[in-house]
């Protein structure tokens, strides 16, 4: 057995209890879920993390990460045909049979992962949005399959919300991304304000800076809006962990214009209790409110 195959194994073995002692954002939004959704979200979930964990891995080349992830798209194509070694997916599969789910995000989310190994600078927004649309869009057109929805707005609502999420991520990851070398504002963006690539990688806090945080956090913040105008009465009930997550995520948004921008000081981050807060407070309007 190869290398990457006995880190996959080991992944598929552990996969529920990583999701479950997980503190990540995502698992708020699951925990109110009735016990198979919640079930399939997780394992939908770890499919993700994993795919994502393969390219994060820092004590592999990129050759190596490459021969990895393009292992774990074969064997996610031998799990649809019913014959993966590997049980986390082939429990995958059964889940998107059972709930329907179009198996082009996948596939979607595997090719964002390998951009990511690829490019490391986005020209634009149109660039930087497609990564956004492959690393984040494609886990929402997942997840409302399994939550459930009555219109089509519901895939609108999936695809603004994953755009301003990934955003959200982007700007509150500046630092990190910087220290592996990793740029996502468009570089039509830094020349607009002035705001050099140099100047980012050394953690320049400044007027310029500033004035480009604030146009990158008002792009996020129209794709929230539109999330908002896509989330239609019919859907609500169903799309309540959704929500919870646009509210995490938002919270995370304001938290950096609050901080003046300054996300080379600190990260951002919404406490647990205002977590625990979004999460009760959103469950309980839209399960009250539209029964």
């Amino acid at each position: 057995m190869t290398e990457e195959h006995f880190e996959i194994d080991k992944m598929n073995q552990e996969h529920f209890e990583i999701t479950e002692s997980s503190k990540t954002n995502f698992l708020y939004s699951f925990s109110l879920l009735p016990k198979e959704k919640n079930d399939a979200i997780n394992t939908v979930y770890a499919f993700c993390r994993y795919t994502d964990d393969i390219v994060d891995n820092e004590s592999d080349t990129t050759e190596v990460k490459f021969k990895k992830i393009r292992a774990w798209r074969d064997e996610f194509d031998n799990a649809l045909k019913g014959n993966s070694r590997y049980p986390l997916l082939n429990k995958l599969n059964s889940i998107i049979n059972k709930f329907n789910i179009p198996v082009e995000p996948f596939f979607e989310l595997i090719k964002g992962m390998e951009s990511d190994l690829q490019t490391n600078r986005y020209k634009d927004f149109a660039s930087l949005y497609q990564y956004c649309y492959r690393a984040a869009v494609t886990v929402g057109l997942m997840s409302i399959e399994i939550f459930g929805y009555k219109t089509n707005n519901a895939k609108d609502y999936a695809v603004n919300l994953g755009i301003a999420l990934q955003l959200t991520n982007i700007l509150r990851d500046i630092k990190v991304d910087a220290l592996n070398g990793r740029i996502y504002i468009p570089e039509e963006d830094l020349l607009r304000f002035g705001y050099s690539e140099e100047d980012l990688l050394n953690f320049k806090y400044n007027d310029s800076f500033v004035e480009l945080m604030k146009f990158e956090c008002k792009r996020a913040r129209e794709y929230y809006e539109k999330a908002n105008n896509a989330f239609v009465k019919e859907d609500r009930r169903l799309l309540f962990p959704a929500r919870i997550m646009q509210h995490i995520y938002f919270g995370i948004l304001r938290k950096i214009e609050k901080m003046n921008y300054n996300v080379f000081q600190k990260k951002a981050k919404v406490s647990k209790l205002r977590k625990v807060y979004y999460t009760l407070g959103v469950y309980l309007k839209y399960n009250l409110a539209y029964r």
